[in-house]
């Protein structure tokens, strides 16, 4: 294919995406879905299981094997800026009064999805090697099974927490902030199973590249966020300039990542991390809303690069049947997890419900990992398949769950017995009993 023809096809691929994934994310959030869910959906849409089958020739046309590393490259780049924003967002003050059940429900909603995807996953490995994994799987691949049921997707929680109205709420702050815990959680094991799967630089064993992740981790934690201060923010910069140079540091920070075997996602979420905020501990918003204006523009080459490895019709039997399995393990340990935990730590039936029922979208954070797991050999095909028709699948009954649990809530208050009626002169005997202990003198 000539230099010329390359342009022109990587042109037409990205005018097609851009115009059918924010699209379908307009019709999502019509549908009171998530505006990602939209995208997801049009991702997979745009690849071999639903384009690529019905118009072969389009499909061929519109996204030739040449344009695959173009469109790969800009999907990385909206993968960093999406994920830097979300690391300099993540912020677990918000935590307030409510730290310890925040974090005993983030806890429960992690651990028990962990043990019931890893214990799956060394169960049932005869119907895994029918998926395309090996029969004898490494401890990475079984850690990653258990990731796969343990994510919650803060993008997506978020806004389901806002458009639905429980910003303020007691369940929309707990979920919110276990959301966070949870993210700090699961990208932390999920590095370390990256780090066991054996990629990395050539030459560099195992040992050596946790201890320069260590390091690594241990230089941006403690000498990044000063530097930058002194040099971005006290020589009072231009906003422009000032962000050019903070999304070439998150860059250069995947790109240190990626060489220690870990992938490009967990350098922009350390890079977002150690961002410093205005003095006030605040956001800066001239920071914050190009970054949002860019991610959310960009992430839809991602989602498209992601949808040409979903392989709907080469499921077969067992793939849809492992694909109802795990969706119900992943809706079931989830909100039942994240329930019980919420509960214990004195919420409301009601709250406890919702709080559970929120942790269970999944969704773009759902598919980053997936497709992280993809790149290092974590995940055969139809298995990959299979965790990304679950992301969409949990990620879309959130918000009738959601009103399930307003309807149980209704019916509870409608079936519970009033409160019992005074008599006319018991009611007066307190209200005289009442006076006289005002006027009592103190």
């Amino acid at each position: 294919m000539s230099h010329d023809a390359l342009i022109a096809h990587f042109t037409g691929a990205s005018a097609l995406i851009l115009v059918a994934a924010h699209a379908a994310g307009w019709l999502a959030r019509r549908l009171r879905q998530p505006y990602i869910v939209g995208q997801l959906a049009a991702g997979i849409a745009l690849g071999p299981s639903l384009l690529g089958g019905l118009a072969p020739g389009a499909y061929a046309a519109l996204f030739p094997a040449a344009v695959g590393p173009a469109l790969t490259g800009l999907a990385q780049l909206a993968l960093v800026v999406f994920l830097f924003g979300v690391g300099y967002e993540l912020d677990l003050k918000v935590l307030g009064d409510r730290a310890r059940t925040s974090v005993t429900v983030a806890l429960a909603s992690f651990t028990v999805p962990m043990a019931v995807g890893g214990g799956c996953a060394l169960l049932f490995g005869d119907q895994l090697h029918t998926l395309g994994m090996p029969r004898d799987l490494s401890p990475a691949a079984v850690v990653f099974a258990g990731v796969a049921l343990s994510i919650t997707a803060v993008p997506v929680l978020t806004a389901i927490v806002r458009e639905n109205g429980l910003s303020r709420s007691v369940p929309g702050v707990v979920a919110v902030s276990a959301a966070g815990v949870l993210d700090v959680i699961g990208w932390t094991v999920l590095a370390g199973a990256m780090l066991d799967s054996g990629g990395g630089a050539p030459g560099l064993g195992w040992p050596w590249r946790v201890a320069l992740a260590v390091a690594f981790v241990t230089v941006m934690g403690c000498a990044a966020r000063p530097v930058l201060r002194r040099l971005l923010w006290r020589t009072r910069l231009e906003p422009s300039l000032r962000l050019a140079l903070l999304l070439g540091f998150a860059l250069a920070s995947a790109w240190v990542t990626h060489s220690l075997g870990l992938h490009v996602i967990f350098g922009a979420l350390l890079a977002g991390v150690v961002t410093p905020r205005e003095d006030d501990g605040t956001l800066d918003p001239d920071l914050l809303r190009p970054l949002h204006d860019v991610g959310s523009l960009l992430l839809p080459f991602f989602f498209v690069v992601s949808g040409q490895a979903v392989t709907v019709g080469g499921l077969g039997a067992t793939g849809w049947v492992a694909l109802l399995v795990v969706t119900v393990l992943a809706v079931v340990t989830k909100v039942g997890s994240g329930t019980v935990a919420a509960r214990l730590g004195g919420l409301g039936r009601h709250d406890a419900r919702t709080v559970g029922v929120l942790l269970s979208a999944r969704g773009l954070t759902e598919l980053i990992a997936l497709e992280a797991g993809r790149q290092a050999g974590l995940l055969s095909g139809p298995l990959y398949t299979v965790l990304v028709l679950m992301a969409l699948a949990t990620t879309l009954l959130t918000q009738p769950l959601l009103r399930l649990t307003e309807r149980l809530a209704a019916h509870d208050r409608a079936a519970a017995p009033p409160p019992p009626r005074r008599r006319p002169d018991e009611a007066a005997a307190t209200a005289a009993a009442r006076l006289g202990d005002q006027r009592r003198p103190g």
